[in-house]
């Protein structure tokens, strides 16, 4: 070619490249893919049922229009676990990407007064993110134990209701030694623990709002609440909304500063007590409890409407679920609620299931016990309306929210943690493939899942329901959930080789942390 001419085709190569540049310089930035890390908003609902959510029941006569709408635009994770049937080792499996079983606490949860339950050195999802620019704040029920600091006359054994000789030891006109900002979270707007339990006091940061002055009598099912101490800025009904104002100001900030965020918002409800506000009663025709629900569907349509008038909403990812199953029982019409009779008065259980059709209760290791409500929106990155049916544990948040934050954490120190982002967003990835679920009931039993199959290790429930069993005693459990979803029937038998291999599938992930009289070895015979 001549020289001139390929001198020519260079020059107009060159002019072509940079009219590219030009045009892609002009399209504004909201047409393109933004780089940037996106804000997190992880809502962490207390004992809000599979069936709660309409997209999961859809027959149910209670309208969840804040959920309907995650699952038209996210995708809605039909099988997902918390990592135990009860709230404590559900939330630490959650904030430390790995499950309870493995610290001290073995079975049930912790009180208000409780010791930290986090070790100081364990790293949390707080701390993760905000290694990697996030600027974190924690708002509502943290239920992990708090660093109190007791009055000088306190004994050095003190139970888990704060109390000795009668008389509250907490001096709380002190700072909390170990709360959420010891464990990653820049600020933190908390109560202690459950609704129904004391002390009843908001904290701000490292200390109480206002100290306590009174003292509260308890009140029955469902409006349950146990005998405390209470300060005058706290009242049951309204704490849901309060919190909910805190969570929604905080996002309103920060998006002003330009920077990535992350809110983690577990909700007090619909834990007990289920008490409802004035402009809720009677909404849903269900009594009480159907009424509570369409409020937690209100605080998360609050929680989406700020995102939205912030202008942050494409570029947010928003993961909302449950630390376990309903305390309602899984009931017919006019069956009785073994756990409590009062839970069912005024309330028409033929027109919803709080469980759907999953067996047992909340605190079981049956599927109602752990299957929870679990939607993903980030509509950046996520194509709406779809389900994904992976099996995948409210463990997996660490990871995936590290993912999607472009970052990374230490494996050895949130060994359960296995990102579920590429099964939300479509795309190939190099992440390592989940190990079997483990779930924990309340009393100490387990189960293991493998694809459509699960292994209930002991011989019943491990919770509520009846039979309640005993871990590791036989008859195992053995469900294929494809086609029995309810657990209605036991293929032990027939299967005696898939027990053995989900058995020692289990023994591998096991660690020496087991409980005493649990560790690996074969089930004893009945």
């Amino acid at each position: 070619m001549h020289q001139f001419s390929r001198i020519l085709l260079a020059s107009l190569f060159v002019a072509f490249v940079l009219a590219g540049k030009t045009c892609i310089a002009e399209v504004p930035d909201t047409d393109r893919p933004s780089l940037e890390k996106p804000n997190i908003v992880v809502i962490l609902a207390d004992d809000l049922g599979y069936g709660d959510v309409q997209p999961n029941q859809p027959g149910s006569k209670i309208e969840t229009p804040s959920f309907n709408r995650l699952a038209k635009e996210g995708v809605n994770f039909i099988d997902a676990h918390s990592g135990s049937g009860v709230c404590t080792p559900t939330r630490y499996g959650l904030v430390c990407g790995r499950y309870c079983w493995r610290t001290s606490l073995k079975r049930g949860v912790l009180g208000g007064y409780s010791k930290p339950l986090i070790a100081k050195e364990q790293q949390t999802i707080g701390a993760v993110l905000k290694q990697q620019g996030y600027y974190t704040k924690c708002v509502g029920k943290w239920h992990l134990g708090l660093g109190w600091q007791w009055k000088e006359s306190a004994p050095k054994d003190i139970n888990n209701f704060g109390v000795a000789g009668g008389k509250p030891m907490v001096d709380f006109t002190k700072s909390l030694t170990d709360g959420p900002l010891q464990h990653g979270f820049d600020e933190s707007y908390i109560i202690p623990a459950s609704l129904d339990m004391s002390p009843y006091v908001y904290l701000d940061n490292e200390r109480v709002t206002k100290i306590p002055t009174e003292t509260i009598n308890g009140r029955k099912f469902p409006a349950f609440y146990r005998k405390g101490e209470i300060s005058d800025d706290f009242q049951h009904v309204d704490c849901l909304d309060h919190l909910a104002e805190q969570a929604c100001e905080f996002i309103s900030r920060r998006q002003k500063t330009g920077k990535p965020f992350f809110l983690y918002f577990p909700m007090p409800a619909p834990h007990k007590p289920v008490i409802p506000k004035k402009e809720f009663e009677g909404t849903s025709g269900l009594g009480s409890y159907g009424d509570f629900i369409k409020q937690v569907d209100a605080t998360v349509g609050k929680v989406l409407q700020t995102i939205d008038d912030a202008g942050i909403a494409e570029n947010t990812l928003v993961i909302v679920t449950s630390d376990n199953g309903s305390f309602m029982h899984r009931l017919n019409e006019g069956d009785r609620d073994h756990t409590d009779e009062a839970s069912i008065q005024g309330y028409r259980t033929e027109n919803h299931r709080p469980n759907g059709i999953l067996r047992g209760t909340k605190a079981d290791v049956w599927e109602a016990g752990h299957r929870v409500p679990f939607f993903v929106r980030w509509p950046q990155r996520i194509k709406g309306g779809r389900k994904a049916d992976n099996t995948i544990c409210l463990t997996d948040i660490l990871a995936t929210t590290s993912r999607a934050a472009g970052g990374t954490f230490d494996r050895s120190q949130s060994p359960d943690s296995f990102s579920f982002l590429h099964h939300a967003t479509l795309e190939e990835t190099a992440e390592p493939q989940r190990p079997m679920v483990i779930n924990h009931s309340s009393g100490g039993m387990f189960a293991i899942r493998d694809g459509k199959w699960k292994l209930i290790l002991g011989n019943g429930s491990g919770g509520r329901e009846k039979p309640r069993g005993r871990p590791f005693e036989k008859p195992f459990g053995l469900y294929d959930l494809k086609s029995d979803l309810g657990e209605t029937k036991n293929l032990s038998d027939q299967h005696p080789e898939k027990v053995e291999l989900m058995m020692k599938a289990f023994q591998e992930i096991a660690p020496k942390e087991m409980p005493e009289g649990a560790q690996v070895r074969k089930p004893a015979k009945r």
